[in-house]
Parts: structure tokens; sequence; C-alpha cells
């Protein structure tokens, strides 16, 4: 399988995700612990279908010492019992957020206030900014049906 567009060779490409991909650091040095950013992209990447973030975010959280079982249970969150109370609030979120189109009224105001009861106002920012740039980078590589599968850990910094 072979990409439609070569994100990384064409310079405008090349150049817009630079831009991207520094923004997002900027939520890298939050305090919203990078255990719960990595579910949270994980999760959106399985509902938007993007296989080379799913490939990524995988690797990158085993990497980082996440256990295999929750891995395996971020697509079935609800009826598993290996996450907090405060990861469960960001998947709910990072669903929501993820498929905001499928519902008429967004983000419920139930599943904000839970998310509220978790993280103070910083890592809300970090997580209402992790699942929007997520949801970027699905949308990229799904319309441009990049590859995945040779992700290394740490690959792109």
């Amino acid at each position: 399988m072979e990409a439609r567009l070569n994100l990384f060779a064409n310079p405008l490409a090349a150049k817009s995700l630079k831009h991207l991909v520094a923004a997002g650091r900027a939520f890298a040095d939050s305090t919203l612990p990078a255990a719960t950013a990595e579910l949270v992209k994980l999760r959106a990447s399985q509902i938007n279908g993007c296989g080379v973030c799913t490939d990524m975010h995988t690797k990158d959280a085993t990497a980082a010492g996440e256990t295999a079982t929750r891995l395996h249970l971020v697509a079935a969150w609800r009826e598993a019992t290996v996450f907090t109370d405060a990861e469960r609030a960001a998947l709910e979120l990072a669903e929501q957020g993820t498929r905001i189109a499928d519902a008429a009224g967004g983000v419920t105001d139930e599943a904000w206030a839970n998310a509220a009861k978790h993280f103070d106002e910083d890592q809300l920012v970090a997580l209402v900014a992790t699942i929007a740039f997520i949801n970027t980078f699905n949308r990229l590589n799904v319309i441009v049906q990049q590859p995945a599968g040779d992700y290394q850990p740490g690959q792109f910094g």
C-alpha cells in the first residue's frame, strides 16, 4: 500500500506538519498525565480508523511502560476495570469530541463536568487540544491512506 500523497516529501505538507507538531508539543509539557494523553490519542485514532496513528500511539505508549492489557482494552474501556475514573472521563471526552458530527449537541454537559472533576483548567486545555490535534492528524492520514505498521517509537521526535 502506498499513500496517495507523500506528506513528508511535499514541501508545503512538510511545512504545515512541522507547525502542527510544534503547536502540539506545547501541550506535552502540561501536567496532563502522558499516559492519559496516549490513551486519548489511541481511542480517537481507533474511532477514526487511522491505522498509522493507532500504530504510533500503541507503540509509543508501550515504550513508555503502558501495559498490553490496558492498550487492548482501550476500545472497550467502558467495560474494562483497568482505567482510573480520570482516564475514563478523558476517554469519554475524547469519544464525544471525536464523534462531534454524530451528536447534535456535540460534547454533553455531563461528559464535560465529569472531566472537569478530574482535571484542572490547564489539564483540560491540554486534553481538549490533544483531542483536536489527534483528530487533525487522523484525518490527514486517512484521507491520503497513509500505510501503517512501520512506525518505531519516538520516530518523529
